[in-house]
């Protein structure tokens, strides 16, 4: 098995008993951990997660991410532990800010995000390390309460707590108070350099540096004999989240043109004929600059420049034959 960090990540492409298979498939391929996303409104992270857990021995369990607004923090943190019930020191929590307009369209106003994250870590921590805690924040108040454990463990629980950011200032924030970031996808290798800059400045705000802070990073990644074939596998994907994940447009350095072109194609939630119809407006140069797409040298290639750019370990998220994918990568990726 390689020591080369990898990591695999699963949306909602796959069943999820398809998926249990597939973090079965990666463990034995010697992937680090397995990520469940909870973007758009089409699945939960915690029941896949779960399932993964129960299936599976050694590889990690990540969400990557629930976002911060949804769950009381007291479930949130009950949440996680009984995650760690069922998978000890394999737990780890990716949480993010959530985004507009889904947020804004399920009711959420997501009003002075940096603090409300600021709070929702430091309680979170405070009840995974089975303190007793009042807290009269913004976002969160609450009044002497413990996870309440009378059966099991009571010990401090080893969750990782890593935060998916995308501004400047969120990501300074999570260098100052986070185990690592969870670095997105849809971006350039060199996107990187200014996700690190600003983790810098965040961690020595508090006497870390960069090395002390885990940066992961999502990736895209369309592997196939088939050059073309895989390049329209990521196309795909591409189409969708310009359009309805304006964070992520912008954070890719994609032209505002072609968002609109696109957005104004594309429904909410979109349908099959209407991606089809768009994704002529995604050229092959965009699909190789923010994914890892392609044959499995070049897909390989791809995946060393984001560690070359400060990713630690790639996440990556399998377009086209997942078995291909963890089989290219089981050897790592050099």
């Amino acid at each position: 098995m390689s020591k080369d960090r990898v990591a695999l990540y699963l949306q909602d492409a796959h069943e999820l008993r398809e998926g249990m298979k597939l973090a079965q498939h990666a463990e034995k391929n010697g992937f680090e951990a397995v990520w469940q996303a909870e973007s758009r409104l089409v699945r939960d992270a915690i029941v896949p997660m779960a399932a993964f857990a129960a299936v599976t021995e050694n590889i990690k369990i990540g969400s990557g991410v629930i976002n911060n607004w949804t769950r009381n923090i007291g479930l949130l943190a009950a949440t996680f532990l009984t995650l760690d019930d069922l998978a000890p020191d394999r737990v780890i929590c990716g949480i993010g800010a959530w985004w507009d307009p889904l947020a804004a369209n399920v009711g959420i106003k997501r009003r002075k995000p940096l603090k409300a994250m600021r709070e929702t870590i430091e309680v979170m921590r405070r009840l995974l390390n089975m303190e007793r805690v009042t807290y009269d924040g913004e976002f969160h108040q609450v009044k002497e309460i413990e996870l309440d454990v009378v059966h099991g463990r009571r010990e401090p629980r080893n969750v990782s707590l890593m935060i998916g950011a995308t501004g400047p200032k969120m990501m300074e924030l999570t260098g100052e108070i986070s185990d690592g970031a969870v670095l997105n996808y849809c971006v350039a290798p060199e996107y990187n350099h200014g996700a690190l800059d600003r983790l810098k400045i965040g961690a020595e705000r508090v006497g870390r540096t960069l090395d002390d802070i885990d940066r992961p990073q999502l990736v895209v990644c369309s592997v196939d004999m088939d050059k073309a074939k895989a390049l329209d596998g990521a196309r795909w994907l591409l189409t969708q989240y310009l359009a309805q994940q304006p964070h992520i447009a912008k954070a890719s350095n994609v032209s505002q043109d072609v968002v609109k072109q696109i957005q104004n194609i594309l429904g909410w939630p979109a349908t099959k004929e209407q991606i089809k119809e768009a994704m002529p407006l995604v050229p092959d140069e965009l699909v190789q600059r923010i994914t890892a797409s392609g044959t499995p040298e070049e897909v390989k290639a791809k995946v060393r420049l984001y560690i070359a750019n400060g990713c630690t370990c790639p996440i990556l998220y399998p377009l086209g034959d997942p078995y291909l994918m963890i089989e290219v990568f089981s050897d790592g990726y050099n």
